[in-house]
């Protein structure tokens, strides 16, 4: 992104963040945090292909998005995966398998039992082939994101983006989210050991000190890039002190 201004998904004119300027490489770990309402969801989605910038330069593995006919723009946008905040937006008329096997063949033309093999290989690497056949509304909430990332799997990209992935998980489900990521990052098995580049954005920093690669902040729709653990330390922005749940000095509450 190069200036690039995000637009709000329910006013398509107006601004929400302004003056990014940001780079993901295949196998970066970025967190970026803002608070609730800042922008973030949208954020995402611009990146992922689905919303417009106000302006700017969008570039998606190297091709500027809005210069693209309609079939590379598609096939410029399936190599981004977007697991969504609120629970994934799952079909809960559909299983948790058939949710996984709809992308694949929307995409491929062809019917359930011939993505079948590939479902049940996601679903055995996410720890969900126990739900395969129950729908996401009969399993708990840190379930259905799960199953929203095994979704946005099945399409193999090569930038997943995910949307407070980790938001009202217990420890258990935080660990795992956290070492999947990083395997991901690195190189998994269920993308074929290729290394993927991780984005995920939060309201709360401190699950991921550990294992972001570079920390980036959304304020007063503003973009502030801050760089590695190291400088994320460093850094005295009274915004980032409040997504580190840090007492800041002379406020109360």
């Amino acid at each position: 992104m190069l200036d690039v201004c995000v637009a709000a998904s329910h006013a398509p004119e107006s601004a929400v963040i302004e003056g990014i300027d940001w780079t993901v490489g295949i196998g970066d770990f970025w967190i970026v945090g803002g608070s609730s309402g800042s922008g973030k969801s949208d954020l995402l989605a611009t990146a992922a292909g689905l919303l417009r910038p106000v302006r700017g330069v969008h570039r998606l593995f190297g091709q500027e998005l809005m210069r693209l006919d309609e079939e590379s723009f598609l096939r410029q946008r399936r190599r981004a995966g977007l697991v969504f905040g609120n629970e994934g937006r799952l079909f809960n008329q559909m299983t948790v398998g058939e949710n996984l096997a709809l992308p694949l063949c929307y995409h491929g033309n062809c019917d359930a039992p011939e993505v079948r093999e590939r479902v049940d290989e996601i679903l055995e690497h996410t720890g969900l082939s126990a739900l395969a056949n129950r729908t996401p509304a009969s399993v708990n909430r840190s379930l259905r994101s799960r199953v929203a990332l095994a979704r946005a799997l099945a399409l193999q990209p090569e930038l997943l983006l995910l949307d407070n992935p980790v938001r009202d998980s217990d420890p258990a489900q935080r660990r795992w989210w956290i070492d999947f990521l990083s395997s991901l990052c690195a190189g998994h098995a269920v993308l074929s050991r290729r290394r993927t580049a991780i984005v995920v954005a939060t309201d709360d920093f401190r699950p991921w000190l550990g294992s972001g690669q570079q920390f980036a902040l959304i304020a007063g729709k503003g973009w502030r890039r801050i760089g590695t653990r190291s400088e994320l330390a460093a850094c005295e922005e009274p915004q980032l002190r409040e997504l580190l749940h840090e007492e800041i000095p002379g406020k109360r509450g």
